[in-house]
């Protein structure tokens, strides 16, 4: 018998997946899950050639990806098991601050899952939108340890459209 999947390499299978099918832009900045639960999700991009700008860091547009990778996997995941229905989620804006230049392999850390846990149930419950602004913080471990090198806020848009029975 095969031995069990580590679940990072499970949720970056389905992060993969799904961004392959669905955002192939997503898909072609190669995230990878490293850690993922009910209070927190970490996304890293690689520091390759098509992350990079012309100045050799990471391009912002990367960095964008990486924050809306860390700050949606949760709320996707929890979606998926909704009951009375099928959850939807998009961002409705925007922030970043870009405070050094990332010349590694970047992480992104979302520490709200539990707002959002409490999000998904607050828009199962009502069948309306609901709206939850999302912190993530980009680092580079490799470079400056737990230091931000950039940090974002999101606001996510979640519903989940009643089944009818």
């Amino acid at each position: 018998m095969l031995p069990a999947m580590p679940i990072s390499i499970k949720d970056t299978i389905f992060l993969r997946a799904f961004s392959f099918a669905k955002i192939p832009l997503l898909f072609a900045a190669g995230p990878k899950v490293v850690s993922l639960d009910e209070r927190s999700c970490v996304v890293s991009l690689p520091f390759r050639r098509g992350n990079r700008n012309h100045l050799g860091s990471m391009y912002f547009g990367a960095l964008c990806i990486g924050a809306d990778a860390a700050g949606g996997l949760i709320a996707a995941k929890l979606l998926r098991n909704v009951k009375s229905g099928k959850g939807s989620l998009i961002f409705k804006d925007f922030t970043a601050k870009f405070l050094k230049r990332p010349e590694g392999e970047t992480h992104f850390i979302c520490r709200s899952g539990e707002q959002i846990r409490e999000a998904v149930e607050r828009a199962e419950k009502s069948g309306e939108r609901v709206e939850l602004p999302v912190p993530v913080t980009a680092t580079v471990p490799s470079v400056s340890g737990d230091e931000p090198v950039a940090e974002f806020v999101l606001t996510l848009s979640l519903k989940v459209r009643k089944s009818e029975s």
